[in-house]
C-alpha cells in the first residue's frame, strides 16, 4: 500500500503538500487574517526549509499541483481532505474564503489512484485540523466554527461504514470565529502515549479520552502557547518519539527533549506564525506505518 494514516505518530512514509503559490503570495493580510510577519518574500524559503526536513527523514514529498484559484491559505494541506486505511475523505471548509477547497484535492487523489470513501456537503462543514486518531478504531473530532455537528454526523456516517468511530468534543469560544482554533491547536500526539497539550483550553472529555488510554499530557508553555497563537503546540510526529516544531519556542522545545522527544527545527514567522498554520497543517500524510 502507498497510502493509508490511522495514526498521528507511527512513522511517516509520505506526504502531499502544497506550494506557496500565487494566492498565498498575493494575499491581502487583513482580507486573509494574517499577522504582521507575513512576508510573501520569506514564505517560499521556509516553506523549502519544511520540505528539507521531511526529506532527510526518508519521506517522499507528493505535490498538489495546480492553480490555487486565489486560495492562499491552500498551502496548509492537512485541512481540506482525511486520509484513511481505507482511502480519503474530502473536507467542506468552514472558513468561507477556503469553500471549495477539496477539489484541488480531489484532483489529487485520482492522480494518485486513491479511492474516495465520500465527502461532507452542504449544511455539513468540516476541516481535518479539528481531527486526529486518538487509535487506529477511533477518530476524534472537535466542534467549533470549522466543524460543525452536520458535518460530523455525515463523518460518522461515512467512517462507521469502516469500522471507525467518531468521538466529537467541543471547542471553546477562545478568540472568536475569525480566528483559527483547530482542535489540533491545542495539542499534538508525539509518541504512542504522549501528547503535547495546552490544558487550559482542552476539553475535559478528551482529557478523560487520554487518560483512559494510558496517554501521557505534556503541560505546553502557557506564554509561548499564547505568543505563537497558538502555533508553538502545532508538532508534526514523524515517527514516534520525533518531530519538526516551529523555531523560536525554547521552553516548549526543552519540555519536549526532557520527555525523550527528538526536535528539529524550522523558521515559521513569516509563513506559519503570520498565517495561522504550523508543521502539521502544512502537511496531508498520506501513508503511515500500521501502528
Amino acid at each position: 500500500m502507498t497510502w493509508g494514516v490511522a495514526s498521528m505518530t507511527a512513522p511517516l512514509r509520505r506526504v502531499a503538500l502544497r506550494a506557496p503559490g500565487p494566492g498565498m503570495l498575493g494575499a491581502d493580510p487583513e482580507v486573509w487574517h494574517y499577522g504582521a510577519s507575513f512576508d510573501p518574500a520569506r514564505v517560499v524559503a521556509e516553506h523549502a526549509a519544511l520540505v528539507t526536513l521531511l526529506r532527510a527523514d526518508g519521506i517522499e514529498v507528493l505535490w498538489m499541483a495546480g492553480d490555487d484559484g486565489g486560495n492562499a491559505d491552500a498551502v496548509f494541506t492537512y485541512d481540506a481532505s482525511l486520509i484513511t486505511p481505507d482511502g480519503a475523505v474530502l473536507m467542506a471548509p468552514g472558513k468561507p474564503l477556503r469553500a471549495g477547497e477539496q477539489e484541488l484535492h480531489r484532483v489529487f487523489y485520482a492522480e494518485h489512484d486513491i479511492p474516495l470513501l465520500g465527502e461532507i456537503a452542504a449544511p455539513g462543514l468540516a476541516e481535518a485540523g479539528d481531527m486526529f486518531w486518538l487509535d487506529p478504531a477511533t477518530l476524534a473530532v472537535g466542534r467549533g466554527f470549522r466543524t460543525n455537528q452536520a458535518g460530523i454526523e455525515q463523518l460518522r456516517a461515512i467512517l462507521g461504514a469502516r469500522g471507525i468511530e467518531v468521538e466529537a468534543f467541543d471547542l471553546p469560544y477562545h478568540a472568536g470565529p475569525d480566528a483559527c482554533l483547530h482542535l489540533l491547536s491545542l495539542l499534538s500526539p508525539v509518541d504512542d502515549k504522549t501528547v503535547l497539550a495546552h490544558l487550559p483550553l482542552l476539553p475535559v472529555a478528551l482529557h478523560d479520552a487520554f487518560s483512559a488510554r494510558g496517554i501521557a499530557l505534556l503541560a505546553a508553555p502557557e506564554g509561548e502557547f499564547e505568543a505563537s497563537g497558538g502555533l508553538s503546540v502545532n508538532v508534526l510526529a514523524t515517527a514516534p518519539g520525533r518531530c519538526i516544531m516551529l523555531d523560536g519556542f525554547p521552553e516548549t522545545r526543552a519540555l519536549l527533549e526532557g520527555a525523550g522527544i527528538e526536535v528539529r527545527v524550522f523558521d515559521g514567522r513569516a509563513l506559519c506564525l503570520a498565517c495561522e498554520g504550523g508543521p502539521t497543517c502544512l502537511t496531508r500524510p498520506i501513508r503511515r506505518d500500521p501502528s
